[in-house]
């Protein structure tokens, strides 16, 4: 499986666009500080993914959302995912 990911630093409000293959592991290393885009500006955390069968495809997808350069396009997928997560 591959991702399409965003991430948010709880230290600067920041949204950070990025794909992968091993999500978990990609987190830490954005929270370990090995890329150079979020280096100190963690801790991230996770808010928004979508899984995809291919590499490309999610390239794609994360090419498409950060094509919007819109914060509040970010927000409405991560709203949207919340509103369908409905507590028991």
């Amino acid at each position: 499986m591959f991702y399409a990911y965003i991430i948010q630093s709880q230290k600067t409000d920041t949204y950070y666009v990025g794909s992968c293959s091993r999500l978990g592991l990609r987190i830490e290393r954005h929270n370990l500080g090995w890329n150079k885009s979020t280096k100190n500006k963690g801790p991230w955390s996770l808010k928004y993914r979508e899984m995809f069968e291919s590499r490309n495809e999610a390239i794609r997808r994360e090419k498409e959302i950060k094509r919007k350069k819109s914060r509040i396009y970010i927000e409405k997928l991560i709203a949207k995912i919340a509103a369908e997560v409905v507590p028991i």
